[in-house]
């Protein structure tokens, strides 16, 4: 019995044909598609969905409910999802709770096991996820893929644990993503030769050349601060079958206004091939991780979507397992209660904690290492500068852009690391967050010990947050769910963080995503410097290294 029936163009991507047509609906399923004339059906486009092929969905600052309530608005109809933001703070227990709360929605969530918590041994995470846990929950139904494996140092090194976990995938038929940015050569090859399948960390044309030339899988990522599509995009035109497409992490404000669709629209008016583009958004995805999502096939699932045209690419209708999910700027399902889940153990600050003494005496100018932030990239440059002792104090110098950077441990009381970073360029107060990949520690930039105690405390006092202080008060996005997610909806959460964006850069912050950028200056795993709650991290040495030089 048919349910319904869709009339318009079908957009038959695996065989690359577009013709006037009927979708007929039974129950989740495509009973079957029927062939029209032009004169029969409406000017509208019939496609499978869009899928993100690899996103942090805490990132997103929602909980999978809620970011699915946005996400069909933009034809998202599946994700490939990495929990390891949650996994980090909770364990297995955030993997657990992410699953439960994104089953009460339509949109469907392809959750993968998260392969490093903590992602180093160089800073202090909320939980540890061994191998036998990993082998636990990919024998879920829930789980489809081991997610990225950040440490291809244990990789290239053969760690019995490292590898356990690899070979737990392998047994379950379940694909092992990748995360290797800038490894190439023979190292390249060994790391895709233990099992790794994919990488979403290309930033030049060339890397992602040899990772293809050794049988990786590529996904095109443009997140909110990792943007690699311009750099990656010729790839449309040579390895098209080698591609997928993802955001890795997309904050409220940007989610709010597109999610593939943009990608997909900015591959368009770039002259790429529309069946090429299609194949990397809706067909490739599907196929690598064995999603149970349909090619709008007759007896696949009833997955789609229907645009009015490919040059301007509204989407009219959402239809996930049957059921249409979104049409006219409507929602066609509810927000569900959202329980909160934390893991917050630290006590507030003072600035005294926050000073960095210097043992050499005078007041002659000291060299410091500096941490350079890279706008629109998670990787960090090194610099150096020479600061004057004030009181046998190294601090901030607003003059030369060079400020103190953070890190409060917040699963117990112990010393802030402090350091000093370049680009940031606020001319007063301070910023901070709770977001800081991978283990989600407290960072914070600012001008003076003062601003930097008073934002980073004002996150302890919510148990999580994104903040800023102005000088005279501070202002607060609180995320109770982990320290990383907000309880309320979209609309609310992206005009909060787009207040707190604008107060940020107010203070003289020129980046294009202060927050976004300020969350992985935490992350061991990125080149170049980076900041831990145990001190100066060089990803390249891998190994810490003093603040001051010499």
């Amino acid at each position: 019995m048919i349910s319904s029936a869709i009339k318009g163009f079908i957009v038959d991507i695996l065989n690359r044909e577009i013709y006037p047509g009927r979708v007929n609906i039974e129950g989740r399923r495509i009973r079957s598609i029927d062939r029209l004339t032009d004169r029969e059906v409406p000017h509208q486009y019939i496609l499978p969905g869009f899928i993100d092929a690899h996103i942090h969905i805490e990132s997103s600052m929602l909980v999978p409910s809620e970011f699915a309530q946005i996400a069909v608005q933009h034809g998202t109809v599946a994700t490939v999802s990495d929990p390891h933001e949650i996994a980090n703070v909770c364990g297995v227990e955030g993997v657990r709770y992410m699953i439960r709360n994104a089953a009460q929605v339509p949109l469907k969530f392809c959750f993968g096991a998260p392969s490093c918590v903590p992602a180093t041994p160089f800073e202090t995470a909320g939980a540890v996820i061994d191998a036998a846990a990993v082998e636990d929950l990919l024998r879920d139904d829930h789980i489809y893929y081991l997610a990225e494996m950040m440490n291809f140092p244990g990789v290239l090194n053969e760690d019995p644990e490292v590898m356990r976990k690899i070979a737990a995938a392998r047994a379950c038929n379940k694909p092992v993503d990748g995360h290797a940015p800038g490894l190439r050569g023979e190292l390249a090859d060994r790391y895709i030769r233990a099992g790794i399948s994919t990488d979403h960390e290309c930033t030049s044309l060339e890397e992602a050349l040899h990772k293809i030339a050794g049988g990786m899988k590529i996904l095109i990522r443009e997140g909110s601060a990792a943007k690699n599509y311009q750099a990656l995009h010729p790839l449309f035109n040579t390895h098209p079958e080698w591609l997928m497409l993802c955001s890795d992490d997309k904050h409220p404000d940007e989610l709010l206004h597109g999610h593939i669709n943009t990608l997909v629209a900015r591959a368009l008016r770039d002259g790429h091939d529309l069946f090429h583009v299609l194949y990397a958004a809706c067909i490739h995805p599907v196929m690598h991780y064995k999603l149970p999502v349909g090619y709008l096939r007759e007896g696949d699932y009833a997955d789609f979507i229907v645009l009015d045209s490919f040059e301007r690419l509204n989407v009219l209708r959402t239809y996930i397992n049957g059921e249409k999910v979104f049409t006219n700027g409507k929602v066609f399902f509810e927000r569900v209660p959202v329980p909160r889940i934390n893991n917050f153990k630290c006590h507030t600050i003072s600035e005294a904690d926050l000073a960095l003494t210097y043992e050499g005496g005078g007041d002659a100018p000291v060299e410091v290492k500096v941490i350079e932030a890279v706008d629109g990239e998670i990787i960090t440059g090194e610099g150096t500068a020479m600061l004057r002792p004030v009181k046998g104090r190294l601090c901030s110098d607003v003059r030369q852009d060079v400020l103190k950077i953070v890190i409060v441990n917040r699963y117990r009381d112990a010393r802030p690391a402090v350091g000093f970073i370049r680009n940031f360029r606020l001319k007063q107060g301070a910023i901070a967050s709770s977001v800081a990949h991978d283990s989600h520690n407290i960072v914070a930039v600012g001008v003076s010990d003062q601003a930097i105690a008073a934002v980073v405390n004002t996150i302890i006092r919510n148990e999580g947050g994104i903040a800023v202080h102005d000088g005279r008060e501070t202002h607060i996005l609180p995320l109770p769910v982990a320290g990383l997610m907000s309880d309320k909806d979209i609309t609310e959460v992206a005009g909060h963080y787009e207040l707190l964006d604008a107060k940020a850069k107010a203070l003289g912050c020129t980046l294009k995503a202060p927050f976004m950028t300020l969350s992985f200056m935490a992350l061991p795993v990125i080149p170049r410097l980076k900041m831990t709650d145990k001190g100066l991290f060089d990803v390249g040495m891998f190994d810490f290294v003093s603040t001051v030089n010499g």
